[in-house]
């Protein structure tokens, strides 16, 4: 496949060897709880794709990111779901970074660590929850003596085995005593941060989405971002471009997902031409909307119509990866399923896209109201 192709050849410009080293390991021992992919995923220098190249990362723009998630999601689905977190919180955080004196000297020394220490930033936001404000805070904040104590939970947290950094959005107290949004860096050996058995399903069980409880989890003033009297929406309006990112990245991972499937029916000329091609085109037509999406974000299309526009590529793509991996399962016929392929598998952990938030049922309102010319505000 021409696509896949190409979303592999921009993998290894910034990742050399990774889908090599990725493909050594048989599928079933890269996808279990456990496995070595995320070890190969810093030992390739992953963390630092998003991250701008005056902090020691790649600096790669949205259409490559999403090719580069696009790649690893044909060879190892559940890295490419896990790292979507780390990911999506390395472009919203870095962001902060545009405007001088935004953050204090410990925070942008422990973002200078990132790269060289090759640590991984999971998410403690809102967007895991079932009828949750897909932006609000999920942890509470109680002010303290230097700092704050924690108390929360998320669930599932990709990455809550091997994370370094958790970064949570809270709400705190503001000059006035209205709770204004905050974000704290946690350490992922804070005294009180634990992470407990979640994920109950052997689909992308190598992402590491378990629970991690932050019991009176202490963060000093100093490792917590608040808003600022001359920039107060500067917080929110991250988080939306963070939301942005999230969507397009966790679409990348199940497009390569079922990009292996297209390609595998292609490749060994399963059913007849026309069948081929029909499904070829399916998943080409999907691969373009999501980089449209993408190329969109890069030449400046933000806010609103930035999260309408990525939605609406979400749904669509979801629909057709779903029917493309239905459709390409078949082609490639049931002794394919019973010598032991993983095909199955991958095709059953591309449906888990639609359980992201949010669901198209809590997005359909919003976004009839923004299409009918009003605002667009998810819940």
């Amino acid at each position: 496949m021409r696509s896949l192709d190409r979303a592999r050849a921009v993998c290894e410009q910034y990742h050399p060897g990774l889908l090599k080293a990725l493909e050594e390991v048989p599928f079933d021992q890269r996808e279990k709880p456990g496995s070595t992919a995320i070890d190969l995923f810093r030992a390739h220098g992953g963390v630092g794709l998003l991250i701008p190249t005056e902090f020691g990362g790649a600096g790669a723009s949205p259409l490559e990111a999403v090719r580069v998630q696009e790649a690893l999601g044909a060879v190892a689905p559940s890295l490419a779901a896990a790292t979507t977190m780390h990911h999506f919180t390395a472009a919203m955080l870095y962001a902060l970074t545009e405007r001088q004196d935004r953050l204090t000297p410990a925070q942008v020394d422990l973002l200078r660590r990132i790269v060289p220490e090759q640590k991984l930033m999971a998410s403690g936001w809102a967007e895991g929850r079932t009828q949750q404000n897909v932006l609000a805070p999920t942890v509470t904040a109680e002010v303290t003596d230097g700092g704050y104590r924690l108390r929360g939970s998320k669930k599932p947290c990709s990455l809550s085995a091997s994370m370094d950094l958790l970064t949570a959005s809270i709400s705190v107290p503001g000059a006035d005593g209205t709770p204004e949004l905050a974000l704290a860096l946690v350490p992922a050996d804070s005294h009180g941060l634990s992470v407990h058995p979640f994920w109950g399903t052997g689909l992308l069980a190598g992402a590491e989405s378990d629970e991690v409880r932050l019991e009176d989890v202490f963060v000093p003033e100093e490792l917590v971002v608040r808003t600022s009297a001359d920039d107060p929406s500067r917080l929110d309006d991250l988080q939306t471009a963070g939301f942005i990112w999230f969507v397009l990245l966790i679409c990348a991972g199940y497009t390569g997902a079922t990009a292996s499937l297209v390609a595998d029916v292609v490749t060994r000329e399963r059913g007849n031409p026309t069948e081929r091609a029909a499904l070829a085109i399916s998943h080409e037509a999907a691969v373009a909307l999501l980089e449209g999406a993408a190329r969109a974000l890069r030449t400046g299309v933000e806010g609103e119509e930035a999260v309408a526009g990525a939605l609406a590529a979400r749904y669509t793509v979801q629909d057709a990866l779903v029917a493309n991996a239905g459709r390409a399962l078949e082609l490639l016929g049931g002794m394919d399923l019973i010598t032991g392929s993983p095909n199955a598998t991958i095709a059953a952990s591309v449906r888990l896209l639609a359980f992201h938030p949010p669901a198209r049922p809590a997005a359909a309102e919003p976004l009839l109201r923004y299409f009918a010319g009003g605002s667009l505000e998810l819940a």
